[in-house]
């Protein structure tokens, strides 16, 4: 059983959970990783592969799985255990005090847990249209995969947030034309973002709604907008439709774990410990005074658990621990 127990388990593969798992190598914890979907890369490889990110200190812009690659190659430096697709229904404490954790799949032991889920399970918020549904895997995108398919053509995206003005930035220069509509006046997305895609080439319509979709029985061809304000309509003709309304999230079975939760955030103190002894938790599915919810700041959170986690498991050893070079030097001797 001892050679079945890990040091710790995080569960959740994105960016915060590799993150961890290199930087539990380093303090030379014994790592496992659950992920529950079939490859490492959490929302990063799942919804927007090919956006790019520019909030990662050191990195001016760079592709969403560009980043996860050079995440998944820092952590596998230690070796540690990965388990795909697999979803932990359950946690229970022992009476020696380590983790039972129950998976839909298997059983997974662990001297500590730390949780960094992001924003769990998330589905796409669609077109409230009767006949947006026939159209899915076609022409009309709620996630992208391959930027390049959208070359040459004409493009109407729907949204008002960071992803949707990232996507029209993005395809402005590969596509024939691009056209994004938002209901509102103002967008919601970074100011800069929105400056830049103000003096491009990007045809934008605001406050407009969707009023209509047209199509055959494989295409939309165009769709109709309302103004908002005046009532005005109008059709834009496109070759093809990406929504950008937000994600809808669900923690699942980890509300049902005994954790404190302010919302749909998990309660943690400045060493990054929940509410039961031996649970940590990191990245944006936390909370605590002053939280900033960015990858940049997730990374933060996953050095303070593991340091925490390592005195956890350790008494002896340091919080705080020797520079990363020195840290470095001694574990590849």
């Amino acid at each position: 059983m001892s050679e079945d127990i890990y040091d710790v388990t995080i569960i959740g593969g994105g960016p915060i959970g590799l993150f961890s798992a290199f930087y539990g190598g380093m303090r030379q914890l014994k790592v496992k990783i659950i992920e529950s979907l079939p490859h490492l890369g959490g929302q990063l490889s799942a919804l927007y592969p090919e956006k790019y990110i520019y909030d990662v200190a050191g990195f001016p812009k760079t592709k969403a799985q560009d980043l996860v690659d050079q995440l998944v190659i820092q952590a596998k430096q230690f070796d540690p255990t990965v388990v795909l697709g697999e979803s932990v229904e359950s946690v229970v404490k022992t009476d020696e005090g380590d983790f039972r954790l129950i998976s839909d799949k298997d059983v997974h032991y662990s001297k500590t847990v730390l949780i960094a889920a992001g924003i769990g399970a998330f589905t796409p918020r669609r077109i409230d249209h009767k006949k947006a549904a026939s159209y899915e895997g076609k022409n009309l995108h709620y996630f992208i995969k391959n930027l390049q398919q959208f070359a040459d053509k004409e493009i109407c995206i729907l949204g008002g947030g960071d992803s949707a003005v990232d996507w029209a930035l993005m395809m402005e220069p590969i596509a024939k034309k691009v056209n994004i509509i938002h209901r509102r006046e103002r967008f919601r997305a970074h100011e800069a973002s929105v400056g830049d895609m103000e003096n491009s080439s990007i045809s934008i319509f605001t406050p407009y709604n969707l009023l209509d979709i047209h199509g055959d029985e494989d295409r939309i061809h165009a769709i109709s907008l309302q103004k908002n304000d005046s009532g005005e309509t109008l059709t834009i003709e496109l070759d093809e439709l990406i929504t950008n309304y937000g994600y809808v999230s669900s923690l699942g079975p980890i509300k049902e774990w005994g954790l404190k939760f302010l919302k749909k955030s998990i309660v943690v103190n400045s060493k990054m410990e929940t509410n039961i002894e031996g649970i940590f938790s990191a990245g944006d599915i936390v909370t605590f005074d002053g939280k900033v919810k960015l990858i940049a700041s997730g990374f933060s959170d996953a050095a303070t658990a593991i340091s925490s986690i390592k005195t956890y498991v350790d008494p002896r050893a340091r919080q705080q621990p020797q520079h990363s070079t020195s840290l470095f030097e001694k574990i590849k001797v």
